[in-house]
């Protein structure tokens, strides 16, 4: 098959990176795969030069003429399938096959945000997905939004698909010194946006004892967002004087390598679909420390020790707490049950075969 994958940018973004990792998947068996990208942002761009899979920037300041210029390109291109993510780049690809189109379209939903539903622009988004033919989502509460938006779509066209992990790259090291120093080594690897919670986490690690911020190291990865969360934090980080403890780094393509070298990978957001930074952890046996939300409390196995609700500071306090007490081999045993659940869940065949499936019905 001749396969299109179209999304905003090439950014460090988790949607990216799975339609990235989905595109090498269909590379490896066998099919012709391409990209289109609007914004040239070019993040993950290497891993498919690697791979010789060709991308096209189409960039044009007016969406209006954006909207033309891509729909005269993908139908140019005589594809078999195309394959979409995200929200606007999803409504493009619909509108780019009026009033006729000879492709398959598969529309990618990434977002279980709540707001969707106080949104016209974004309701109306989801209405759309009636001139797709397949509509995949990676989380149950994805799907139920879009089923709440638009009751018009089948459940045979509504699909969960979890994110594709790679367990060989994903895979933990035997380099791995847990709690190293008697520090134990929490990673984040999130965007700075208000709703992943940076204030939540500061606040928390503000409640612990003097003792315990002692045993306690923070490495947040990821870009600023587009509000001012990143400032607010740094500041409260200031006023709380933790700059030892909790530190800020940009994203990094080399994220398996921090990874390797934690004791345990953080999500403290209010909202998420499946976010790939806890499919990651995971996979690479490591401990989770998570919001109790959308598909988290199933991945790992309702652990309430695990878990917390994001709004709670007092409960994110007691889960680092609680973490911070382990013993190693209370670590190893979590990181090694997380480390089968991810094969079973993220296996990248199983998830590469069941979106062929999709696209071949």
């Amino acid at each position: 098959m001749k396969i299109l994958c179209v999304i905003d940018s090439l950014g460090s973004g988790g949607a990216q990176r799975q339609l990235v990792e989905l595109a090498k998947g269909f590379k490896e068996k066998g099919h012709k795969v391409s990209f289109l990208i609007y914004f040239d942002i070019t993040f993950f761009k290497p891993l498919l030069d690697e791979v010789n899979i060709p991308v096209k920037i189409i960039q044009e300041d007016s969406f209006l003429k954006r909207i033309f210029k891509i729909r005269k390109f993908i139908r140019e291109q005589k594809c078999d399938v195309v394959v979409s993510f995200l929200e606007t780049p999803n409504f493009i690809c619909e509108i780019s096959g009026f009033p006729w189109r000879n492709w398959k379209l598969i529309v990618g939903e990434r977002s279980a945000d709540p707001k969707i539903l106080k949104s016209i622009k974004r309701r109306f988004f989801r209405l759309m997905h009636v001139f797709s033919d397949e509509v995949v989502a990676n989380s149950k509460e994805n799907i139920y939004i879009v089923k709440k938006i638009n009751p018009f779509l089948s459940k045979k066209r509504c699909h969960v698909i979890y994110n594709i992990i790679d367990s060989k790259k994903w895979t933990p090291s035997d380099s791995y010194l847990p709690l190293n120093e008697d520090k134990f080594r929490l990673i984040i690897a999130a965007s700075h946006l208000d709703y992943k919670n940076a204030r939540g986490l500061i606040e928390a690690i503000n409640c612990l004892t003097i003792e315990e911020k002692k045993k306690l190291n923070v490495s947040w990865y990821g870009k600023k967002g587009e509000d001012n969360s990143f400032n607010e934090a740094k500041e409260l980080i200031a006023k709380y004087r933790l700059e030892d403890i909790i530190k800020f780094y940009e994203p990094t393509q080399d994220i398996y390598k921090v990874y390797a070298k934690c004791d345990a990978v953080g999500l403290f957001s209010f909202l998420e679909g499946l976010p790939n930074t806890v499919c990651e952890g995971m996979s690479m046996g490591r401990l989770i420390l998570a919001s109790k939300i959308s598909e988290i409390p199933f991945l790992l196995n309702n652990d309430n020790n695990c878990m917390f609700d994001p709004k709670s500071i007092e409960q994110i306090r007691n889960t680092i707490s609680w973490a911070i007490s382990l013993k190693v081999e209370n670590l190893l045993n979590y990181g090694r049950i997380n480390r089968e659940n991810a094969i079973e869940y993220f296996d990248k065949n199983k998830i590469v075969e069941s979106y062929l499936k999709i696209l071949k019905k």
